[in-house]
């Protein structure tokens, strides 16, 4: 189900790394080495204390800065917390919500991650939602179950008119932080059930528009195979996000280079 129309992304998610000096020193060293004729998308998403870092370092560029998380509440006494607004005044345009690591470490349900949804599609945020299975789920056969049970709470009672810019991540978790990587069959296999599921939801047109990244262990040397997948649309990086000269690598991937 592939498309024209789709314009590649390559995000990075930086997580709970880097100071102020490194994050904007890493963010001015990847617009330094961007190339000026780039036809896609690049997404910064670093730690909320390095937005205004790397919101300065990366102004004039055409790289967009994201958030990692996102309260569902507008304000009020929800200590920790950064509301979609603030957000948007730190500079950021996206929010990466639903990661593996949100689900697992700090227990996010798919309701929390529905009313996350929401608030920042009301905020005028485009999410970033994060999918994906487990280890054990994809040995147990369960990986669509997991992936439509996700999606359909993620996007419980929003209307399709609100997701025209909604962006999907699949991040089997087994592939996150540990070196292995889904191939790139197995990554473009679960991006067709994605898109089946987003039709199913909302429609052939949302399912044609909708760019699905794959994220998981991305690196230098496996983005070109990755990117040469029709359904696959960009990536979201972890590790490799840090390190300037790698991630300008991903980001200037060459799925030409596949044979």
């Amino acid at each position: 189900m592939a498309s024209i129309h789709r314009t590649p992304l390559i995000a990075g998610n930086w997580k709970m790394h880097l100071t102020v000096k490194e994050a904007g020193e890493l963010a001015a060293a990847i617009k330094k080495g961007l190339d000026p004729d780039l036809k896609h998308e690049v997404l910064l998403a670093p730690t909320f204390t390095n937005l205004h870092a790397v919101k300065e370092a990366i102004a004039g560029s055409k790289m967009f800065l994201s958030s990692q998380d996102v309260c569902w509440e507008e304000k009020g006494a929800f200590t920790g917390a950064v509301s979609p607004a603030q957000l948007l005044d730190a500079g950021c345009t996206h929010a990466i919500i639903g990661h593996s690591e949100r689900r697992k470490i700090f227990l996010e349900t798919d309701e929390v991650i529905n009313k996350k949804m929401k608030a920042a599609i009301k905020a005028g945020l485009t999410p970033v939602l994060c999918i994906g299975e487990t280890l054990e789920e994809r040995e147990s056969q369960k990986t669509y179950r997991v992936l439509e049970t996700q999606l359909n709470g993620a996007f419980a009672g929003i209307p399709v008119l609100d997701v025209a810019k909604v962006i999907i991540a699949y991040e089997p978790v087994w592939a996150i932080g540990t070196g292995k990587t889904a191939t790139p069959q197995q990554a473009q296999d679960a991006h067709i059930f994605v898109r089946r599921q987003a039709e199913r939801i909302y429609g052939k047109d949302f399912a044609l528009s909708v760019r699905v990244l794959y994220g998981g262990s991305v690196k230098a040397d496996n983005v070109d195979e990755l990117m040469a997948q029709p359904d696959i649309d960009g990536a979201l990086v972890g590790g490799e996000s840090l390190k300037a000269d790698k991630f300008l690598r991903v980001i200037h991937y060459q799925p030409a280079l596949v044979r």
